[in-house]
């Protein structure tokens, strides 16, 4: 009884009084107050625009091989007499060293045995010469002898018609005088004769000298010299040898230049023929046009030999041509580098020449691209994000005309001074407010490629 009391008279009074309490509070509290919404700019990283030219570097790998190759080839067959101290392979022999004579005393013989034809020749040649004067001479007399005879003829025909000779001394003149004749025309046939055998005697001669100079030949081809600077890559011959006519004796490298052919992507180089030369694309499936533009254009090459833990050198080098066959599993033409004085410059141990069979990197450089040069990485396929007016988000479609190492040359759709967005945006729509801040670094970078 006593709690119902305390109910009744003390916690109902109370609860009412704090019920009425809040109820005169939110009556006469006043209005929250209203924020006015504002919108947030997206803080943004740009570079501004600026015109400049990217070189296009096409690069292909290869091995080094010597522009001209010399094979000691035996062009007699003989034992070797003589051989070069220095005809040891890796030996580098300059220009105009012999490296090898074969054994001569045949081939001189067979000199002198020509020589002895020639002078013998000649001598039947100058007899001829005699016998003509000699042959002449007697013909004269023997001419006038006939006339004697044909006179005695006529005499003894007068008396026989008189009947003062008989037949017999008739017949006797006549004898005479068909001998006389016979001895004239076989005087006559022997000089008839002597051009002929002049003719004979002199094709002779000819013979017997186009025998000296093959034998001469031969005696020369005794000795093999080397007709350039070379190294020295293999021998096959030592002395006391046989060796045979068409046998390689050694092969030997050329080190003033060495040639490279490097293998680049088809369509990578008539991308680089049409951004050097626009009116030359059609003729990128002709190696012998493309050699030829390709010498017109003149680019550069540069031939790199990686050496480990960052080390690399590298060479100056020309274009010299293209293969003649594509790499049906690779799809790539083969590019010729020629890189001259490949042993100039070498140090044993620090900069090794620039020998066969290394394996090397070629970077061919074409000419310099203009246009405006930004990030590749500000590329969304063919566009390019803005901070435009009142920094807002603009979205613009561009004509790259060349992408290369993290960067791009714009031909069309961007101007210089264009604000572009080089970060990523949470929320790339058109119209999003930016706040826009210049990157300085990226723009150093740019600044140096251009």
């Amino acid at each position: 009884m006593r709690n119902g009391w305390k109910l009744l008279l003390i916690t109902l009074p109370v609860i009412a009084l704090g019920g009425g309490y809040l109820a005169y509070t939110i009556k006469t509290a006043p209005p929250p107050a209203q924020v006015d919404a504002a919108e947030r700019a997206t803080p943004a990283r740009v570079i501004t625009a600026r015109e400049g030219a990217l070189t296009p570097v096409l690069t292909g790998y290869g091995l080094v091989t010597p522009a001209r190759s010399f094979e000691a080839i035996a062009q007699v067959g003989g034992a070797v007499a003589w051989v070069n101290p220095g005809l040891q392979r890796g030996a580098i022999l300059p220009a105009g060293a012999v490296l090898l004579r074969i054994a001569e005393e045949d081939y001189a013989l067979a000199v002198a045995q020509a020589e002895a034809n020639i002078r013998a020749a000649e001598a039947k040649l100058a007899e001829l010469v005699v016998s003509e004067d000699n042959q002449r001479a007697a013909l004269e007399i023997e001419a006038a002898t006939l006339a004697l005879k044909a006179a005695d003829l006529d005499r003894a025909e007068k008396l026989a018609a008189a009947g003062t000779l008989p037949q017999t001394g008739l017949d006797a003149a006549r004898t005479a005088h068909l001998a006389q004749r016979q001895k004239v025309q076989s005087i006559d046939s022997a000089l008839a004769l002597l051009p002929t055998q002049r003719a004979v005697q002199q094709e002779q001669i000819a013979v017997s000298r186009a025998a000296l100079a093959t034998a001469e030949l031969n005696l020369g081809r005794t000795e093999i010299t080397l007709p350039f600077a070379a190294r020295v890559a293999s021998v096959a011959v030592e002395p006391g040898r046989y060796l045979r006519a068409g046998e390689v004796a050694a092969v030997l490298d050329e080190t003033a230049i060495a040639e490279v052919e490097a293998q680049v992507p088809v369509a990578r180089l008539r991308d680089m023929l049409r951004l050097s030369a626009p009116d030359v694309g059609a003729y990128a499936a002709d190696p012998t046009t493309m050699t030829e533009v390709l010498h017109g254009l003149d680019l550069a090459a540069e031939v790199r030999l990686d050496l480990g833990d960052g080390a690399a050198l590298s060479w100056p080098g020309r274009v010299a041509r293209v293969s003649d066959t594509i790499d049906i599993k690779t799809g790539t033409l083969g590019v010729i580098v020629e890189v001259a004085g490949a042993y100039a410059g070498a140090e044993p141990g620090t900069r090794p020449p620039l020998t066969k069979g290394m394996f090397v990197e070629v970077a061919i450089s074409g000419r310099p691209v203009a246009g405006i040069v930004v990030p590749r990485a500000a590329l969304s396929g063919e566009a390019l994000r803005l901070a435009g007016a009142e920094d807002r988000l603009e979205t613009v479609a561009v004509e790259p005309i060349l992408v290369q190492d993290g960067f791009a040359v714009i031909g069309a759709g961007l101007a210089a001074g264009d604000r572009v967005v080089v970060s990523d945006i949470p929320v790339a729509l058109p119209g999003v407010l930016l706040a826009p801040v210049e990157d300085a670094a990226l723009a150093a970078v740019l600044e140096a490629v251009r």
